[in-house]
């Protein structure tokens, strides 16, 4: 993407980020933070990566393979999901996290809690 397409689309993603803001806002949802972390393109990337993977093992049931080898490549993708989450959680931790202990905000530290909980599970 050139870079007058790659701004263009970054004015996008900012003006429906505010706009999805302010409707969850508007509605009582709770909606988390909406900055960009630093790992960003890298989860971004993984997860190109894995769901392409997962596409590869959607064609082998397709094409009738072996159950074995699609159970194993059915465990790469949830390696490559479960590692994909630890990078999102380390950088949560090292930035907003942070953030949320030295503001005292213990609501942050408990949906943290509770998405540990839920990806864990």
């Amino acid at each position: 993407m050139d870079e007058l397409h790659e701004h263009e689309h970054e004015h996008e993603h900012e003006h429906c980020h505010e706009h999805d803001h302010a409707y969850l806002h508007a509605h009582g949802i709770p909606h988390s933070h909406g900055h960009v972390h630093e790992n960003q393109k890298a989860v971004i990337n993984r997860l190109s990566r894995a769901i392409g993977h997962l596409e590869k093992v959607r064609r082998m049931v397709e094409n009738g393979e072996d159950c074995s080898d699609v159970l194993i490549q059915l465990a790469a993708v949830r390696s490559a999901l479960d590692n994909t989450g630890k990078v999102i959680l380390k950088d949560h931790m090292r930035h907003c996290m942070v953030d949320a202990v030295a503001a005292g905000d213990q609501e942050a530290i408990d949906d943290l809690c509770q998405a540990i909980d839920k990806f864990m599970k």
